[in-house]
């Protein structure tokens, strides 16, 4: 009897799109040019395509003025504004490969990730919160302050020589945004138009670094083909056209911002709007209200966050028609809420990486509700998707856990100058594994059920911590939940759960036991808690389990060297 396989092959009657980011951004400009194409709020404009392609070709020009060359690194340190997105399609039409910079990194980090990639220009902002850009980087390149701009000679950052600031006043060594942009007068049409039809839409265009949850970053190197089609596939299956206006409260940095938002509206005419430089729940409110927007992204946690404003009654939100989840799985009664509160009835939920452009499955338009709830979703188009076993890597059957590989147009060129990680990443045949552990059922949508490093060995039996976060999610108390492991002498690991108790209740560690029992096996339930209002996260709203564990060892006064003997 044949097995029915964990594999699933992407519909392949819709074309990939064989372009350049700069060459598409023409294309649709020409087609519709007087749309809005970028709102922010923050900096208070509204440009058209029309708008937008004029500043994007002078930042283009002035790059080259600048000497940039095709493959030459541009970083970019800041929150969401219109400069990072005029930053983002210039370096497309000159064949430099933008770097995206964390808008949380401190020296360290930003010291190691200028280095490994070799930015040779900075784009930089002055501060955000309790961010001060400008400040980091005359700690770490001393030489700003004697040296003009463009020609930085840093110790610590050899490679670096030009660094513009998006403030407006002028600091030592560095180039004003304004400045800067005067800079395109120097290039002509003729020569801007010469080195943008040089480019092939394979061609790398894109370095982002993936947050390491051990040792650095790695660089994921992306093409214009990869996210090009990767932005354009994900907003085809929302029915996206040139009449959406789409909120992006996602960072920009991010793939979820930069491919999903920003190339996935472009590649339609659709509008981005831009609603604070970082997240606001209430300034999105707001904005969807006042611009009649109709879709809108984001995390779990925003969503919630957005729901439980007091003043969230307050708003017209009937133009919001859909969106995109990511990031985590959206539980039953956060659905329910933004389906009705927010009327968006097409919220799809979208499951990728950033090694992979990044979604390799969606929840397209006629997904039922409980597979929107409780799935990522069914292969992307023009991707091959299978689950198989980390040990053997042999494709498991439907319904049985594995490892979620992807293979197609997605996966990444590899891993900046490492090429030790890359091959350890994509295998000889193209899967990039993705280290989640995944199931399939018969109807091809997959399930994330947890990562293979989170899961929990306690006394030889394997634990899945999403398995229990999602029983949890169903306590009438409990607005939400994370599980990890612990280390314990006796059992190896012990399980723990970060619970934050819904508005108003309290919830004590026995009510949680009593929960459980009967419920779900005995070694499943959690042996300790922590009660909390909100969980350590990346700029991208994921949660950092790791940093869970660091505080939940030492609040718990677990010593390690008591662990591991």
């Amino acid at each position: 009897m044949q097995k029915n396989l964990s594999y699933a092959a992407g519909d392949t009657s819709v074309p990939l799109l064989e372009v350049t980011i700069g060459d598409l951004f023409d294309q649709i400009t020409e087609k519709y040019g007087e749309n809005d194409a970028l709102i922010v709020v923050h900096q208070d404009l509204k440009w058209t395509y029309k708008d937008l392609k004029k500043r994007v070709d002078a930042c283009a020009k002035a790059l080259m003025a600048q000497g940039v060359v095709k493959g030459d690194r541009v970083g970019i340190w800041s929150q969401n504004r219109a400069e990072w997105t005029i930053v983002q399609y210039a370096t497309a039409k000159v064949g430099a490969i933008l770097v995206n910079i964390n808008p949380s990194y401190r020296l360290h980090e930003l010291k190691y990730a200028l280095n490994q990639s070799g930015c040779k220009l900075l784009i930089s902002a002055h501060e955000f919160k309790y961010s001060r850009y400008t400040e980091m980087l005359y700690e770490l390149l001393p030489e700003l302050n004697s040296c003009q701009p463009g020609q930085l000679q840093a110790e610590e950052v050899p490679g670096l020589a030009t660094i513009i600031s998006l403030d407006n006043s002028a600091k030592p060594g560095m180039f004003t945004w304004f400045d800067f942009m005067d800079q395109s007068m120097v290039i002509s049409d003729t020569q801007l138009a010469a080195r943008q039809s040089s480019l092939h839409f394979k061609d790398p265009i894109n370095i982002q670094y993936t947050s390491g949850t051990t040792g650095f970053p790695k660089g994921a190197t992306l093409s214009h083909y990869n996210i090009v089609n990767n932005g354009y596939f994900v907003t085809e299956s929302l029915k996206l056209n040139d009449q959406d206006r789409m909120i992006v409260p996602v960072p920009l940095y991010h793939c979820f911002g930069m491919v999903l938002g920003n190339l996935g509206a472009m590649t339609h005419g659709a509008t981005v709007i831009y609603a604070s430089e970082g997240f606001d729940p209430l300034a999105i409110l707001e904005i969807a209200d006042r611009e009649k927007a109709t879709i809108l992204y984001g995390v779990p946690t925003m969503f919630f966050a957005e729901l439980d404003l007091p003043e969230v009654d307050n708003f017209n939100l009937t133009s919001l028609r859909g969106g995109i989840m990511a990031g985590a799985l959206c539980p039953p009664e956060l659905m329910k809420k933004v389906q009705t509160v927010m009327t968006m009835t097409d919220m799809q939920i979208a499951y990728g990486m950033t090694e992979t452009s990044p979604v390799s499955t969606q929840t397209p338009t006629h997904t039922p509700f409980d597979k929107r709830v409780s799935t990522v979703g069914q292969v992307h188009p023009h991707v091959e998707v299978k689950i198989v076993d980390p040990l053997t890597a042999e494709t498991v059957e439907r319904g049985e856990k594995g490892e979620l590989c992807t293979r197609g147009y997605s996966v990444m060129l590899g891993y900046w100058n490492d090429e030790v990680k890359t091959k350890e990443s994509i295998d000889e045949d193209g899967w990039m594994h993705s280290g989640d552990l995944a199931t399939m059922d018969d109807e091809g949508y997959v399930n994330i059920v947890g990562r293979i490093k989170d899961m929990i060995i306690r006394g030889g039996e394997n634990i899945y911590p999403k398995e229990i976060e999602e029983f949890l999610y169903l306590h009438p108390k409990v607005s939400e939940v994370q599980v990890i492991g612990v280390p314990s002498e006796k059992f190896g690991e012990e399980v723990m759960a970060w619970i934050k108790p819904k508005n108003g209740f309290v919830i004590t560690p026995e009510e949680i036991k009593a929960y459980c029992k009967g419920n779900i096996a005995h070694y499943k339930i959690p042996q300790f808690f922590k009660f909390t209002d909100e969980f350590p996260m990346t700029v991208t709203g994921k949660i950092r389990k790791v940093e869970m564990r660091k505080i939940s060892i030492k609040e718990l006064g677990i010593e390690m060297e008591d662990v591991l003997g």
